[in-house]
């Protein structure tokens, strides 16, 4: 019998086949496939611009609770959850065992010590003067006259224009600008004036969207690497950064004041306008709900939206709501345990061990919100008594959960009510054919391609 000679080019070629084998086998489980030494990182890298809608799959096939390994001693491993009562105890039964650690702080380096990275003392004495600002009637007062001037002569002069001229509009880039302005008009009493139809540029906006999408890749790349990569920046220390640094206190809270007004809001308000968009009994609902409002009727063009009967439109904060269910301007929230501790699912945590909650794929858990988890149902939202429906933070963490329950929930509602029935009320907005609509990889969950409309007056 003839020997058979096997060259390592066959080996190679067999080891390969495996491989691909065992990397489709566990495609179609839906999980993650781990590879030996590197864990999980290739297929994460690979698929990095779907990482949400790989995420809702993962969450749905694991039952709401999945270990992600990293690459060998890297030491990221992450603990992956969307089960309600594990929300719950992290975020408030267990508060104090589950901080956003020092290793949340490095990867969000540009928010410096503020809020958002602080914890235990710092962060209470930081709440506590957000808190101060926030709450205050006169601050309230501000924000009302702020917005309301941005929206009548700055917003709707743009949609006006563009409208009138037949112009492709990006309103994702416009609700940035806006809120933008009006977060630089609040905590630093300066307006850019970026919502103009010159569309002037806006660096730091640019610098700070830059800076979101770093921040995610460094969730899934090995903490060695982007160090590397940012250490010239830190090294190089200009007159500006060392007086920066003399007043770091007041700059890192005004950033992390900014990133909260601008993108939080402008990243659900483009979501809502295309979903309401491709919704058209969903847009009619608001807009008859809103004519209820309009007197005299001789007012129907001229009125904007911007009045105490903000808080009487029910059938648009449902909508609202709903679509912050279904794209969470923050998709991501990241904790580590100071102790040992089980959780209610019962998987062991332990220190330095990351956790984090993809609010992405909660939104759409059959188990959390029914069969219909999918679709976009202001109805969910409303009781049978015909008011807004209540449900725990821990089953909707759009805004945060337990101490950390965010302070501008109501501020940002008192905006995206405004911009929203304004543009609702007198304007059809139509996104342009074959234009592709996709979250973008960062932090917030923005659209990769911005959105690109086309306006049409609405007649009375």
């Amino acid at each position: 019998m003839a020997e058979i000679e096997i060259g390592w080019w066959e080996i190679l070629l067999g080891v390969a086949f495996l491989l691909m084998f065992y990397l489709w086998r566990e495609e179609k489980k839906g999980l993650p496939r781990s590879y030996p030494f590197l864990g999980m990182l290739p297929g994460t890298l690979y698929y990095i611009n779907q990482i949400h809608e790989r995420a809702t799959v993962t969450m749905r096939r694991s039952g709401g609770t999945f270990l992600y390994k990293g690459p060998w001693l890297a030491n990221m491993d992450i603990l992956v959850t969307v089960d309600p009562a594990n929300v719950h105890h992290i975020m408030s039964a267990n508060f104090l065992n589950f901080p956003k650690g020092p290793k949340f702080k490095e990867m969000f380096d540009v928010l410096g010590d503020g809020i958002f990275n602080a914890d235990l003392d710092p962060w209470r004495a930081q709440r506590k003067i957000a808190r101060g600002l926030i709450t205050h009637m006169r601050f309230h007062k501000f924000l009302v006259q702020t917005s309301k001037e941005k929206v009548e002569r700055g917003l709707m002069k743009v949609l006006e224009h563009a409208s009138d001229n037949g112009m492709v509009l990006d309103l994702q880039d416009l609700f940035q600008r806006f809120t933008f302005d009006t977060s630089c008009i609040l905590f630093t009493g300066y307006d850019p004036g970026c919502v103009s139809i010159d569309f002037p540029e806006v660096p730091f906006s640019k610098a700070m969207d830059d800076a979101e999408e770093a921040i995610l890749v460094r969730h899934v790349v090995p903490e060695l690497i982007w160090k590397v990569q940012s250490k010239d920046e830190k090294d190089d220390k200009s007159m500006m950064g060392l007086k920066l640094d003399d007043d770091k206190f007041l700059r890192d809270m005004v950033m992390n004041l900014m990133i909260a007004g601008r993108d939080t809001t402008s990243s659900a308000l483009t979501w809502f306008i295309w979903l309401i968009s491709t919704h058209p009994r969903v847009e009619a609902k608001i807009r008859d709900e809103l004519k209820t409002l309009i007197t005299p009727p001789s007012e129907f063009h001229k009125w904007r939206v911007f009045k105490q009967e903000l808080k009487t439109l029910v059938y648009l904060h449902a909508a609202l709501c709903e679509s912050l269910r279904l794209y969470p301007p923050v998709p991501f929230q990241h904790k580590e345990p100071t102790e040992v501790d089980t959780l209610p699912s019962g998987h062991l945590v332990h220190p330095k061990m990351k956790i984090m909650f993809s609010l992405y794929a909660m939104g759409r858990m059959e188990t959390i919100w029914g069969e219909d988890a999918c679709e976009f149902k202001p109805e969910r939202w409303i009781s049978e008594r015909g008011t807004v429906k209540h449900e725990p933070s821990y089953k909707f963490l759009a805004f945060n959960a337990g101490p950390r329950t965010c302070l501008g929930k109501e501020v940002a509602f008192i905006q995206m009510k405004a911009v929203a029935a304004s543009i609702i009320h007198n304007y059809q907005v139509r996104v342009v054919e074959g234009h592709p609509v996709e979250p973008n990889a960062s932090i917030i969950l923005y659209m990769r391609h911005g959105l690109k409309v086309r306006l049409k007056r609405i007649t009375k």
